[in-house]
Order: structure tokens, then C-alpha cells, then sequence
């Protein structure tokens, strides 16, 4: 049996894995509009309201969510992979009980996996679905592979732009080079656009306006509007504190932004999101970078 039909028997066991958790992808087409900000007061708020978070820093090599917690982890994602760790010996703590993993260099590496490194991460993973009701994962930005193979496998994607005319049209270019890609489906993946840096909700409406009108006419794409989160200083002050805004300053006005955005994500009915788990991503995942 090839390595192929053993990642499709894979998934087909994962389908009836329970319980698995939510997964929720984080990305943007350029650098620099906040997504890992947003990926970690997220999780923050998800965690207050009693859920048990764990964030994913698909971010390789950058390693944002450790810089901004000020931590540096022992392991990450590679030593999983590679090394025989557990998952709890790269589960790193943060604030309000959330949990993070760096992703290391481990996805470069994927396509030299054996088949038993193979069985090894997925079953790894199961037990990573078990410990968290939501996961997420903060990718790369731009159009690079690791970051569009991501998306691909992903039910439910949070895509950041802001007003600045590059990340309006990287966020554009990100959108078609998923469309150009054989094994893209609106069907299966829900795209949520926030509008981050903007000055009031009209500015946002405008801006997501922008994305979706040309998304729909030219791609065939159909992208949600999640929300506006306001241009504030207390964003730039946290990350040199190293803490999430959502902890040192609750009612500033990104963390109201964050918090609502966060209530219509989590109010959303179980029915929207098969909730297939993260081993079912990583799965497919595997099974699409060979």
C-alpha cells in the first residue's frame, strides 16, 4: 500500500474520532496587518469564556506568538514530528490557561516523512483534538505554498487586510491563487474577512466592499464580513509588553473590537462547522504536500 492510500485511511479513521476540535485558520496576504495580534486575543477571549484554546504558530521560522507572549519554548512542532516528544511537551502556557505550539521548521519538512513518522504525528494530533475545543492556527502571510496549503485544507478561514492599498490587493492575490488551484472549493471552505486598522465602520464596510466585489466578479468567490477592529495604540504598547492586549487593556477599543468579533464567532451553532479536528487537517495536509 503507497503512502497516499495510507493518508486516506487515515483520514476515513479520523471521521469518527470524537471528540474533535474546532479549527479556525488565521491569515492575511501580506505581512504586517496584525494577524498574529488578532490570533492570540482571540484565543484570550475564547479562553475566558471557558474554552480550552490552544493556538498553532504556523508562522515558521518567525515564531510571533512566542515573541509576544516573551517566551521561548524548549520544543516545537518538528520535535513532534522528529523527535519523539509528546504533545505536552510542546504545549507552552499562556495567559487565561490558552495554550500555544511553535511550529519550528516542521512543515518544510513533510514530504520526507516515513510512514511510521506519519502514523506517529496523526495519532499525536488525536490526542491534540482531545485537549482543545478550539485551535488556531496563525499562518505564514503572503502566497507562499505553506501558506495556501493551509487554507486549502481548512473549513473555516479569518482572512486580515487593512486600508493600505497593498494588503487590499495581496489580500486579492491571495484569494485568486487559492481559486487557481484545482483543489480549491468554495463548498468547503468559509472565508471571514476583518477589516483591522481601520478608523470607523463605514471605512470597513468600504474596505470589505472592495475585497469581496472583485472576489465574487472575477474569482467566483463568495467572502463573509466578520467585522472592523479600529487603529489603536494599545495594540503597538502590548506587543512591547509582551502581553495581549485583551489582558492589559480590556476596554480599550481593540479589545471591544476583538471581544464582539469573538461573541459571533463563538455564538455560531455547532451545525456551520463539522468541527472534523485538527489530526483531519494535518491529514490532508500531508496527504496534498506529497
Amino acid at each position: 500500500m503507497d503512502q497516499a492510500q495510507e493518508l486516506r485511511n487515515l483520514v476515513k479513521k479520523n471521521e469518527i474520532i470524537k471528540p474533535r476540535a474546532r479549527v479556525i485558520t488565521v491569515t492575511s496576504g501580506k505581512g504586517g496587518v496584525g494577524k498574529s495580534n488578532i490570533s492570540l486575543n482571540l484565543a484570550v477571549n475564547f479562553a475566558k469564556r471557558g474554552k480550552r484554546v490552544v493556538i498553532l504558530d504556523a508562522d515558521f521560522g518567525l515564531a510571533n506568538i512566542e515573541i509576544m507572549l516573551g517566551v521561548r519554548p524548549q520544543y516545537n512542532l518538528a520535535d513532534l514530528m522528529f523527535l519523539g516528544k509528546n504533545i505536552s511537551d510542546i504545549l507552552i502556557d499562556g495567559p487565561f490557561n490558552i495554550k500555544f505550539i511553535s511550529g519550528g521548521s516542521g512543515i518544510q519538512e513533510l514530504t520526507n516523512l516515513t510512514k511510521e513518522q506519519i502514523y506517529y504525528l496523526i495519532q499525536k494530533l488525536n490526542e491534540l483534538d482531545n485537549m482543545a475545543d478550539i485551535i488556531i492556527i496563525d499562518t505564514g502571510a503572503g502566497i507562499a505554498d505553506s501558506v495556501i496549503d493551509f487554507i486549502l485544507v481548512s473549513e473555516e478561514v479569518l482572512l486580515i487586510t487593512t486600508p493600505e492599498p497593498t494588503s487590499i490587493t495581496d489580500s486579492y492575490s491571495l484569494l485568486k491563487t487559492l481559486s487557481r488551484r484545482d483543489n480549491f472549493s468554495v463548498n468547503d471552505t468559509s472565508i471571514k474577512v476583518i477589516t483591522n486598522k481601520v478608523n470607523s465602520t463605514k471605512d470597513g464596510l468600504e474596505l470589505f466592499g472592495k475585497i469581496s466585489t472583485v472576489a465574487e466578479k472575477f474569482l467566483n468567490i463568495n467572502v463573509e464580513y466578520l467585522g472592523i477592529i479600529p487603529d489603536d495604540p494599545s495594540v503597538s504598547m502590548s506587543v512591547i509588553k509582551q502581553k495581549p492586549a485583551s489582558v492589559l487593556y480590556p476596554n480599550s477599543t481593540f479589545s471591544k473590537a476583538i471581544e464582539r468579533i469573538a461573541s459571533e464567532l463563538f455564538e455560531e451553532s455547532v451545525e456551520v462547522h463539522k468541527n472534523k479536528g485538527v489530526a483531519y487537517l494535518f491529514a490532508n495536509l500531508l496527504r496534498k504536500v506529497r
